[in-house]
């Protein structure tokens, strides 16, 4: 019997629709698979990535000498809170000061294990020199002799040029190999490379002094005269010595991006009583509470070494006392103050800016001071 044609046409058509719902709802089914398969694997890789974010990091060792004194006091309590490093960057505190400051020394552990600091793994407080730099990674130099009345500049180099020595030994044998160094006692430049003297295992790189406040300061003063939040100046820069003959310049800083002197719109002021107003600033504020200025010398390193560790924001620069490489014809082998960027845990002196007369007199002033204090500091060890 024969099938008519129309009958085999919608068998035929009935068999390929079947076929084709069978191999769409196939690729439907192998679509979603790999959806799922997708979405499982990232949601795999975003909890991993996570489990590294809150992954602990190794706790960062760093000593601060001079301890017990009111700088020591106010920072080490904004290093165990982050200030320093970070706020997920646990630390280790070797802390270090003279023997007769022994029990006040004590009471500022006591005083940071009563904090219950969630950064603070561990506290070494000790008056034995190699105790405290075993093992260090980030050096904050508080401790040396301060300047009494009556005291010529040379006694009072004479006993850091001791101080110094003893440290950087102590450093050189016992810190760790990349160990970061900041000097804030005074004669700070002078110290810093009297350290570098006695520590050379150390490289150049890693010695540096503080002029941070400094830098602090003249933003201040440009904020508080242009009305501007602080952190609308930028780049300003401070020449040479930790001391009264530094150099702030303003001849490459910014207010909200505009040219300072053409905000502040007062040349006379610039060049005469800001700089005055900065290079006093220490001496003002003892005038005023009749001690040092212990807080804002704290925040400043904190200030320093974070940059210096983690690095300073595109497009702006910080000062630093640093080795000089004879950068704006600076002597090579001072510790001068330049404007430095960081990356990646190296600074680089900033290249390139034009220097102008009264600013060339201002730098090298200072940087013969320097010179005198460096050939003072050799007569000292000889």
């Amino acid at each position: 019997m024969e099938i008519p044609l129309w009958e085999i046409v919608n068998v035929d058509q009935t068999l390929i629709q079947n076929k084709i719902w069978e191999i769409i709802n196939n690729t439907i089914a192998q679509k979603i698979l790999l959806v799922l398969i997708c979405v499982s694997l990232f949601w795999k890789m975003i909890r991993y990535m996570c489990g590294l974010l809150h992954q602990e990091k190794e706790p960062v060792t760093v000593l601060v000498t001079g301890a017990a004194g009111q700088i020591g006091y106010a920072l080490v309590a904004m290093i165990a809170r982050g200030a320093m490093l970070g706020p997920n960057q646990p630390v280790i505190l070797h802390m270090l000061d003279i023997e007769p400051a022994a029990e006040a020394l004590k009471g500022v552990k006591m005083e940071l294990m009563d904090a219950a600091l969630p950064l603070l793994r561990g506290i070494v407080a000790s008056t034995d020199v190699a105790e405290a730099c075993k093992g260090v990674n980030i050096a904050v130099m508080l401790g040396g002799f301060p300047r009494k009345e009556g005291m010529e500049r040379k006694d009072v180099m004479s006993k850091n040029v001791s101080i110094y020595k003893a440290q950087a030994s102590a450093l050189e044998k016992h810190a760790a190999a990349d160990c970061k160094v900041l000097v804030v006692a005074n004669p700070a430049n002078t110290n810093a490379l009297i350290l570098k003297e006695f520590a050379p295992s150390i490289p150049d790189k890693n010695i540096t002094c503080l002029t941070r406040l400094d830098h602090n300061r003249a933003l201040a003063q440009i904020s508080e005269r242009t009305k501007v939040h602080i952190t609308d100046v930028k780049n300003v820069i401070i020449w040479g010595n930790h001391s009264s003959t530094q150099y702030p310049d303003v001849n490459h800083a910014t207010v909200q991006e505009k040219p300072v002197r053409e905000v502040v719109g007062d040349d006379e002021w610039l060049n005469n009583d800001f700089i005055a107003t900065v290079q006093q600033r220490g001496a003002a504020i003892i005038k005023a509470r009749k001690l040092s200025s212990a807080l804002s010398a704290a925040s400043s390193a904190c200030d320093h070494i974070r940059d210096w560790v983690l690095g300073t924001p595109k497009g702006s620069w910080v000062s630093m006392g640093v080795y000089s490489d004879g950068s704006y014809d600076i002597q090579p082998g001072l510790i001068y103050s330049f404007p430095v960027t960081c990356e990646k845990g190296e600074w680089s002196i900033v290249q390139g800016l034009e220097i102008d007369a009264f600013s060339r007199e201002k730098m090298d002033k200072t940087a013969q001071e320097l010179i005198e204090e460096k050939e003072l500091a050799k007569s000292c060890l000889n």
